[in-house]
């Protein structure tokens, strides 16, 4: 190896909450980086779920990379990263060496929560205009899958259209994250039920499978796994995230728990090599799966590469309190904050309104259209 092939050059992959925290961090402490995703922008995953009943919405979440990133930005998708040889390599052969890398590969899950496949900015948009129609066509939707994304895909539509009929099922008997205090969870469930949504818990959709997803179909039939038959024009999956491990699996085997999440120490390094970080929700981190908690790791990635590169000693990730809000409709929320339940009107403020956008926007630094 040439001496150049020891200079510092950063690789993030993946580019979710915690790849463009790190690759801003980066960028502003100006160290040498390559920030690369599959995508040409980046998803406010957060406001998803309003972008698909709120006509005009979705355009405000996608934030071109390259505006920001310029040539550190890189479109492409990770074939696999080979840690003997400290390169990234891209679909189609192109390599990107690095002295670091820092591993943001996130979830996958249904759409319209999330959003993971290879597409331009205007492709993406288009995705959730394409949906919102469906919308607009059922008299009924079905949602299912009652965690934090399902409970607020369901006060999003029933806020936006009041008179559709609206029905959230649920296998668990309980709404929303397992991790959130009792109360907040059930607090969750009134606000629903306030709105007018049917609630079906502890019961399982058993055709999910033969079903068609996110497409108006006239009086679909759904059954759960208690002989109970439901019809419904849309159906909404919000159901089955995992971790996308896709671009490390092979290059990591040694160092994956199971279900495909990074092994990582308190300084956030993959478990058997120093040089090597991962942040949010590819890691096994037992906290809930959050972009606030992204961002932090991102903190503490990128700082630990300036203590390696300075010789300080390594920073260590302490996890909190949980902090979760959860946005249902414009108009109310529940959640807590560092462990403490929140007032209703407060997540209303904090987050519901906006889905904080505008953070996305003034973190990429550019100016929201």
């Amino acid at each position: 190896m040439t001496s150049e092939s020891f200079r510092v050059h950063v690789v993030v992959v993946g580019g979710g909450f915690g790849g463009i925290a790190a690759s801003r961090l980066l960028q502003d402490a100006g160290i040498s980086f390559t920030f690369l995703d599959l995508r040409d922008a980046f998803h406010h995953n957060v406001a998803a779920l309003r972008a698909s009943v709120q006509p005009g919405f979705a355009e405000r979440t996608f934030i071109p990379f390259s505006e920001t990133f310029g040539e550190s930005f890189v479109q492409g998708r990770v074939q696999k990263v080979d840690p003997e040889n400290q390169a990234v390599v891209l679909e189609g052969g192109r390599e990107v060496q690095y002295s670091h890398l820092i591993v943001c590969t996130g979830m996958i899950g249904a759409f319209p929560g999330r959003f993971v496949t290879e597409a331009t900015m205007q492709s993406a948009v288009k995705a959730y205009g394409d949906l919102l129609e469906q919308v607009l066509a059922a008299d009924s939707v079905l949602v299912v899958g009652g965690g934090a994304s399902g409970v607020e895909m369901a006060a999003e539509v029933k806020t936006q259209y009041p008179h559709k009929k609206v029905v959230l099922i649920h296998s668990r008997v309980d709404l929303a994250d397992p991790n959130m205090l009792p109360s907040v969870r059930e607090q969750s469930k009134q606000v629903l039920l306030e709105k007018g949504v049917e609630l079906i818990l502890g019961e399982k959709v058993s055709n999910l499978s033969e079903l068609q997803l996110n497409v108006f179909s006239r009086n679909s039939e759904v059954k759960t796994d208690k002989g109970q038959t439901l019809t419904s024009d849309l159906i909404i999956s919000c159901t089955g995230l995992k971790v996308n491990s896709d671009a490390y699996a092979s290059s990591f085997s040694g160092s994956l728990v199971e279900g495909g999440a990074l092994k990582v120490n308190p300084h956030l390094q993959v478990e058997g090599f120093s040089n090597v970080f991962a942040v949010g929700d590819c890691t096994d981190i037992k906290e809930p799966k959050t972009a606030y908690n992204a961002m932090l790791h991102a903190d503490i990635a990128v700082n630990n590469i300036k203590n390696i590169l300075s010789g300080k000693e390594l920073t260590s990730y302490q996890t909190g309190s949980l902090t979760m809000l959860l946005a249902m409709g414009p108009d109310d929320g529940v959640g807590q904050f560092n462990g403490w339940k929140l007032p209703r009107f407060l997540v209303t403020l904090g987050k519901s309104r906006n889905l904080l956008v505008w953070k996305s926007w003034r973190h990429m630094k550019q100016s929201q259209p």
